[in-house]
């Protein structure tokens, strides 16, 4: 599929903005950003229901080996501030993202055992006997110059960017069962194998899509973390596919565009690998297998996509792929807090065409602005009960401690959770 050129989204925006009104199950509580519990409240939900949360909480660190130094003890203050978050929304399932990833889940494990299991500030603890981690391609050498600055080395010429394998890792903690003997992960995927890749193009050159060499492309990944899909086994039910991922932010580059085509096409892996059929014949996983999500599987897409459907920086109509997914239901998880932080922050938000209210994510007021870029999204099988954005308003007692302003006491990116209807009902 040729992706629509940008100017399109001005006409696409306006007539996607007649769709945005917050749906009914935005409640106003979850509007607010808090769970069912109520303003700074633990966020319970519904006993029968799950709840599934994404946040990239900025835990990743400058050096390999300072991320098990700080969680090896109590008393790291954004650790602190960030499993309290995560306590007071208490998720069933949750992916953290930028988590430098350690071998052996030593830094999983440090930050559960010392962290979520501890109750911070009040909040109760939270209990995940379970978890999941696995390598990432941040940091791992490639051997090329892939941003053809003439030299080899450094993060930019990693796999994904970074600067030693395993910065910005990822986690995935739950409180049932994780299927590990069926967990499928495809961090050696090839960005060439995708049939119709976005592959950027040299501009100095009359050649087409020749940023990369040939021998680049031969090596060249297509996730710049990695990409899991996690079944978790819920009681009463069959798994729930949680399919979690980090695209690369879609800048940080050149006229090229090289990390915002990479960006569109990791986003587009989950849009094929959930439609499933011919359109995933072509994925393989590491292990070897081969193709999609089965017919009937239920499903959780979640992560920061870094792409937002209206604003930003990223490549042509990259979220939407997700967003307009015939398979896939966008629950619109709102706050209160992100309108009250777009005001205040002004500059790029005043000439913002998205809805505030969906912001996920608090960056530089001058350019891009707040943005939506943290997404949890079911599969259209399951029942949605309620979704939310945990974005405190300036007057809650908590916001000091687990929102803030620049700099940040917890992540620039705020916590999104989504409940969906748990076991099914005798007698249906």
């Amino acid at each position: 599929m040729t992706p629509r050129p940008r100017t399109a989204l001005a006409a696409l925006a306006t007539l996607a903005l007649t769709g945005l009104a917050a749906p009914a199950l935005v409640a106003p509580a979850a509007a607010g950003g808090h769970g069912p519990g109520g303003p700074g409240g633990h966020g319970h939900h519904h006993h029968h229901d799950v709840r599934f949360a994404t946040f990239n909480a900025s835990l990743n660190r400058a050096a390999a080996g300072d991320l098990v130094r700080d969680l090896s003890a109590p008393g790291n203050a954004q650790a602190s501030a960030v499993a309290e978050t995560i306590q007071r929304m208490d998720p069933d399932v949750v992916l953290v993202n930028e988590f430098d990833h350690v071998e052996g889940g030593v830094a999983a494990e440090l930050f559960r055992d010392n962290y979520l299991a501890v109750g911070q500030n009040g909040a109760a603890p939270v209990d995940y006997p379970y978890y999941y981690v696995a390598p990432v391609n941040t940091g791992v050498p490639s051997g090329f110059d892939l941003d053809n600055d003439g030299a080899v080395g450094g993060g930019d010429d990693a796999f994904g960017f970074g600067s030693f394998p395993g910065q910005y890792g990822m986690v995935v903690y739950s409180k049932h069962p994780i299927l590990t003997d069926q967990v499928r992960t495809f961090q050696r995927f090839l960005w060439k194998d995708m049939p119709g890749a976005v592959l950027p193009d040299d501009p100095a050159t009359p050649a087409p899509g020749d940023w990369y060499s040939p021998e680049e492309l031969d090596v060249l990944r297509l996730s710049s973390k990695s990409h899991w899909d996690v079944p978790i086994a819920l009681p009463g039910r069959k798994p729930v596919h949680f399919l979690v991922s980090h695209p690369t932010p879609p800048t940080f580059d050149g006229p090229e565009d090289r990390n915002g085509a990479r960006n569109h096409d990791e986003i587009r892996f989950w849009a094929d690998y959930v439609a499933g059929g011919r359109k995933a014949a072509y994925i393989h996983d590491d292990d070897g297998g081969d193709g999609g999500l089965g017919r009937g599987q239920d499903f959780v897409i979640a992560g920061d996509q870094n792409a937002d459907p209206f604003d930003g920086d990223s490549y042509d109509d990259a979220v939407l792929q997700l967003l307009d997914h015939p398979r896939i239901e966008d629950p619109h998880p709102a706050s209160a807090g992100a309108v009250e932080a777009a005001g205040r922050d002004g500059g790029a938000n005043l000439t913002h065409r998205g809805p505030a209210a969906e912001d996920t994510a608090d960056f530089t007021d001058t350019a891009p602005g707040n943005l939506r870029a943290d997404y949890v999204l079911p599969g259209r099988r399951l029942r949605v009960t309620g979704a939310g954005v945990y974005w405190l308003g300036s007057t809650d007692p908590l916001f000091p401690r687990l929102i803030g302003t620049y700099p940040f006491p917890t992540s620039d990116h705020r916590l999104v959770w989504l409940d969906v209807r748990g076991a099914r009902a005798h007698g249906r």
